[in-house]
């Protein structure tokens, strides 16, 4: 990489003052960090990537773009100890002085005079794990794909500390069609295009019409203006990622159809209860629009092996790294169904008719002309407008399934999360080994409840399961 190199569009929309996202991972150990040890991983991996030994120029007078200008990182200034106590061994406590102290995280800011990257070790035992450390960085360095690519191309196996962490194989598509089926092939093949065409138009009219006058339905998980500089909490769950495979394979749909229908109805148990104290007619008003804003890299993730042997080249580029980014708007629908199957069945129709569109390119696309043609502030203002009128955001992560360590401790979790972004809930979801983490990013003031939330989730999950029996 060149000693400077401009930024993205979308790395600099990630400081526009009402865009100014950072991402946060909070990792368990499974015992206490050797703080000697971490640093010496974090020079040999982490700190040798172009992003993260990098500081951004914003000054862009004279001319000038905002740039990457590299930089010598010391690695002790990028590492944060608080002094911090639990009373006793009670775990409880514990668990509520973890949780105090990445919400405080949400509060304060990154020091940009070196790069936007830290981490926070917290090292007392809570109810999951006996250290955490808080890893956080700036969104403008990478997109979330990418950076937990980069995460966890520094870690290894426990049972081969030589070893990469082992990700789910790829989805294979079907074969082709025999030849005596291609005239067939061929009109399926016609169809599909029309489809295709079809679900674009359609979509891109939803999202010019959100961009312009269309808004979510006003509901508690409906953030107040400005939400993006409220107060953030950040709080997770573990579920079992069998039984969400049961459902899958029961139901003959994906992972992520079953996530997005344990998440819907875990948002309609949610809503039903707070609409179930405030009136005294139907749980839940019909008709609710919630949508989901998904943000897409268009740029193909780079793998944690060639991320791994690049770092240990020192030789990583820039070249196929960065933000080059797309928005999906996707419906929740918000309903009490009597058979808990149906959430299944609407979340698979759903991902079923996004992944026939090309909506995510087309809103990539036309960001892409409003930075060039209308400047910074304009593309800051369309993509803020477009979350402002949606409700939430949501991602499903692809975890490792095998134990895996960081720098020589055992990760007993791994809990990614984003904020600054106006949006008052963001559900992220991953994946590791056999548990799969639900992880929330709330505002405060709009959701003061969220480990309610989290019993919804759970609660759903179980419910969708429990259903099997009787529908399967």
């Amino acid at each position: 990489m060149e000693e400077e190199e401009p930024m993205s569009p979308a790395a600099r929309l990630f400081h526009a003052p009402h865009f100014n996202c950072h991402i946060i991972a909070i990792m368990g150990s499974g015992k206490e960090i050797d703080i000697d040890v971490l640093k010496a991983g974090i020079r040999a991996t982490l700190a040798r990537h172009p992003r993260f030994c990098s500081i951004q120029v914003l000054d862009e007078t004279e001319g000038k773009k905002a740039r990457w200008v590299r930089t010598d990182v010391e690695v002790e200034k990028h590492l944060v100890i608080p002094d911090l106590h639990p009373n006793g061994g009670d775990t409880s406590a514990a668990d509520r002085l973890l949780e105090d102290y990445v919400a405080s995280l949400g509060r304060s800011t990154m020091d940009a005079s070196r790069p936007m990257w830290e981490f926070h070790i917290l090292n007392f035992p809570t109810s999951e794990a006996a250290a955490v450390a808080v890893f956080r960085v700036h969104h403008s360095l990478g997109d979330g794909a990418s950076l937990m690519s980069l995460l966890l191309a520094c870690f290894r196996k426990t049972s081969d500390p030589d070893a990469l962490p082992s990700l789910p194989g790829p989805h294979r598509p079907p074969r082709s069609p025999p030849r005596a089926l291609r005239p067939l092939a061929l009109l399926r093949r016609l169809w599909v295009t029309l489809v295709l065409v079809w679900n674009t138009l359609v979509d891109v009219a939803y999202f010019v019409a959100t961009s312009i006058f269309l808004k979510d339905t006003p509901t508690p998980f409906k953030g107040a203006e400005s939400t993006e500089f409220h107060p953030k909490r950040f709080v997770h769950r573990t579920i079992s990622l069998h039984d969400v495979k049961a459902i899958k394979n029961a139901m003959h749909c994906t992972i992520n159809d079953v996530l997005v229908g344990v998440t819907s109805a875990s948002l309609s148990c949610y809503l039903s209860r707070k609409y179930g104290k405030i009136s005294t007619g139907q749980q839940l008003p019909e008709n609710i629009r919630m949508r989901s804003t998904l943000l897409v890299n268009m740029r193909p993730t780079p793998t944690i092996h060639a991320l791994a042997g690049a770092m240990e080249e020192g030789n990583t580029s820039g070249d196929k790294w960065g933000n080059l980014l797309g928005y999906l708007l996707l419906p929740f629908p918000v309903a009490l169904y009597k058979d808990p199957l149906d959430y299944v069945r609407k979340g698979k129709s759903m991902a079923d008719r996004k992944k026939n569109s090309m909506e995510a390119l087309f809103t990539y696309r036309s960001g892409a002309v409003v930075f060039k043609y209308c400047g910074f502030k304009a593309a800051a203002a369309l993509s803020h407008r477009v979350l402002s009128n949606t409700t939430l955001s949501f991602s499903n992560i692809v975890g490792p399934i095998e134990e895996i360590e960081f720098y020589g401790h055992p990760m007993v979790y791994l809990a990614p999360t984003v904020y600054g972004h106006p949006h008052a809930l963001t559900v992220t979801l991953m994946s590791y080994m056999n548990t799969m983490k639900v992880v929330l990013a709330v505002d405060e003031l709009a959701i003061p409840d969220p480990h309610q939330l989290l019993d919804d989730f759970a609660d759903s999950l179980e419910l969708i399961k429990e259903a099997l029996p009787r529908r399967t």
